[in-house]
């Protein structure tokens, strides 16, 4: 029976998937563990930030067959609702040069010719859900002249997690995918739109991650 672990940033996205099921530990990390769909799940809390969120995959990551993403993202001109992430990138990685920032890919060298800088995610299965690149790193996007800049990297959704995951999953050469759900729009609204519209973006993520381990 094949093994996924599905990392969430907080606590309300991961009780949103699958609610109410499986047995729970918290050593390090406040993971639970259930069957669902012939699949034996690990639902981890990984905490905020690129940090914790390798740090679980690290920590878990390796026994399992396949890591999934689930949770909530800012918009970066992209419609409410839950996404795709076909692609993933960390827009804080990379090398500072006199008026500009050059992106790499995450763990490549930072200097000499950037190629593309993107992760990208294990093929759609048939979930018929809009495919979108994210952009992650450690903080919380909530200006629109920050937000112009990540929509120059091909973005149209900004988090704080999901490029590292992406990272580590290609680290240990294992599939990897990602849903998100919209909670604002990167702006100066952001804070109090991401509190009013978590726990429904949160379920509307986790609604998607269980068709798609229903189908895989």
């Amino acid at each position: 029976m094949p093994n996924i672990l599905v990392l969430a940033a907080l606590s309300e996205e991961a009780d949103a998937l699958f609610p109410g099921i499986g047995t729970l530990d918290a050593d390090p990390i406040p993971i639970r563990r259930l069957t669902a769909h012939g699949h034996h799940l690990t639902i981890a809390t990984s905490g905020l930030g690129k940090v914790n969120a390798a740090l679980a995959a690290g920590l878990l990551g390796r026994a399992a067959d396949m890591l999934l993403m689930t949770g909530t993202c800012g918009a970066l001109g992209a419609a409410p609702g839950a996404y795709w992430i076909a692609e993933a990138l960390q827009h804080d990685y990379g090398a500072a040069h006199p008026g500009a920032f050059r992106r790499y890919r995450a763990g490549d060298w930072p200097m000499g010719e950037a190629g593309a800088a993107h992760f990208t995610a294990m093929p759609d299965p048939g979930l018929d859900l809009p495919h979108a690149r994210i952009a992650s790193g450690d903080s919380f996007v909530a200006c629109p002249d920050a937000a112009a800049d990540l929509k120059s990297l091909g973005a149209t959704l900004v988090d704080m997690e999901v490029g590292a995951v992406a990272q580590a999953a290609a680290r240990f050469g294992k599939p990897w995918a990602a849903i998100k759900a919209v909670t604002d729009d990167a702006n100066d609204a952001s804070g109090g739109d991401f509190q009013a519209n978590l726990i429904r973006a949160a379920r509307s993520a986790a609604a998607e991650i269980e068709r798609l381990v229903a189908v895989l």
